[in-house]
């Protein structure tokens, strides 16, 4: 995409340029680094529809310029400038309701003249490193960096994908913490229609509330002792774009009534102002509170909760989402092994079985940090003892967990209940890491006899 912000070069396009002018035009393109295409004829103007401006050159011919202009603009000109020689105000007049964006007469509007080119050619420039760096995010938070094929994760990204392009839909990302919320949040706008506008991330918990307050609404000079200078804050700052609130559920009680009346409202007040900024913002918030209970808990604003939960997405944990692990174990252990330049280690069986028996509290984070352990003390293997510290093994369920000595069937039937609690209570995504039918599931889960049969190979 860089190469993309290099090669753009400005044009500037001149109709009948003339020789009496013909200096300015090559000045012009100069001082802007641009090229100049000028002919007699529009049809033969390569760059029209691309130019950053358009010239109509009139002198001595100023009764032509509302012709000339239509011309232009017929042949997909657009802010097409009328140059002159006669200072004449009619003139001026007929150009512009012809469609003309400015009249110059030359030699005295040179210095004007030359400003509108250049703000052109800034503005070009400007609108295609910012087109380029929009690709460039959409295909670094694109959902392919979201990998599983669990049915809940694609539940969750086919309700996203349902939003994107709702360019003004509010959107509750709701799921443990390192489930994936700030990579969703991401790819929901740097994929839709607000894109080349900025994406601001705000953390609710990193900041002090006194701190907090100031940084999203920002703060007149003289507001508290500190403000030396006017400072607009983080919503000013997503203007025309996104603002993520991160971890909304710890919002302090005293500033969710003040971000409601904004999200309300749609505008903010700085601190140390009587007057109020018009913003447009898309609004993403994420928890990994319970929000229910927070409102039953008086920590949370029912008001706030459904002024945000207009689009609820769930992101399950990891534990819930079966083989995923294993997707996501090899997409790291070959971006690790890149960034290292070792070997992408194997997937061992007896790594696959204690990726898969872990619970992992800290969801897909603390399986990409295990993982970029085990590559870096590896040698190139990858040992069971090297993704968990002592901390996280206790966490990882092995036939300790399953009563023992006992019958084939109490085996059977604890190990069911094991894996349904594993996967949070998804009795199918049990039933399918099993290997077992889901009839023959619910009779383990209900204790009775198995009509299948209690061979231990089935488990």
């Amino acid at each position: 995409m860089p190469q993309t912000v290099a090669a753009v070069v400005p044009v500037l396009a001149v109709l009948q340029p003339g020789e009496s002018f013909a200096a300015v035009w090559r000045e012009l393109a100069e001082a802007a680094g641009a090229r100049l295409d000028a002919a007699a004829d529009p049809a033969a103007l390569e760059s029209l529809a691309d130019a950053c401006a358009v010239v109509a050159a009139v002198a001595g011919e100023e009764e032509e310029a509302p012709e000339r202009v239509r011309s232009l603009e017929a042949a997909g000109a657009r802010d097409v400038a009328v140059v002159g020689a006669a200072a004449e105000h009619r003139l001026a007049v007929a150009a512009m309701r012809a469609g003309a964006a400015e009249y110059f007469a030359l030699p005295g509007d040179l210095a004007a003249l030359r400003a509108w080119f250049l703000d052109r050619a800034v503005a070009q420039r400007a609108r295609a490193a910012a087109a380029a760096l929009a690709v460039e995010e959409r295909e670094r938070f694109d959902f392919s960096a979201l990998i599983g094929e669990s049915t809940e994760l694609k539940e969750a990204l086919r309700v996203a994908s349902r939003v994107i392009p709702r360019g003004n839909a509010t959107v509750l990302l709701r799921g443990e913490t390192g489930t994936g919320k700030e990579l969703l949040a991401q790819a929901i706008h740097h994929n839709g229609p607000r894109a080349q506008a900025p994406f601001v991330e705000v953390n609710c918990t990193a900041l002090p509330t006194t701190l907090l307050e100031a940084e999203l609404f920002g703060y007149e000079k003289g507001a508290f002792t500190d403000a030396r200078a006017a400072k607009p804050g983080l919503f000013e700052a997503a203007n025309g774009g996104t603002i993520f609130l991160d971890e909304i559920g710890d919002l302090p009680l005293e500033l969710q009534a003040k971000l409601l009346r904004t999200l309300q409202e749609k505008e903010v007040r700085r601190l140390g102002s009587v007057r109020s900024t018009r913003i447009d913002v898309r609004i993403i918030a994420a928890t990994h509170v319970d929000l229910e209970l927070a409102i039953r808990e008086r920590r949370f604003r029912e008001d706030l909760y459904f002024r945000l939960n207009v689009v609820p997405i769930h992101l399950p944990p990891l534990r819930a989402r079966g083989h995923d692990v294993l997707l996501l174990a090899e997409r790291f252990l070959s971006v690790f092994a890149e960034e290292y330049g070792v070997p992408v280690p194997p997937l061992e069986e007896d790594v696959r079985r204690a990726l898969l028996g872990h619970d992992w509290p800290g969801n897909v984070r603390e399986l990409r940090n295990a993982l970029e352990r085990a590559v870096l003390l590896g040698d190139g293997q990858l040992r069971v003892s090297d993704l968990f510290n002592a901390r996280t093994a206790g966490t990882v369920r092995t036939a300790a967990d399953l009563p023992f000595p006992s019958t084939i069937a109490e085996i059977e039937r604890a190990a069911a209940r094991l894996m349904v609690e594993r996967l949070d209570g998804n009795k199918s995504a049990a039933a399918d890491m099993l290997g077992i039918s889901r009839t023959r599931l619910y009779r383990l889960l209900e204790g009775g006899q198995d009509a299948e049969g209690s061979d231990a190979s089935a488990v």
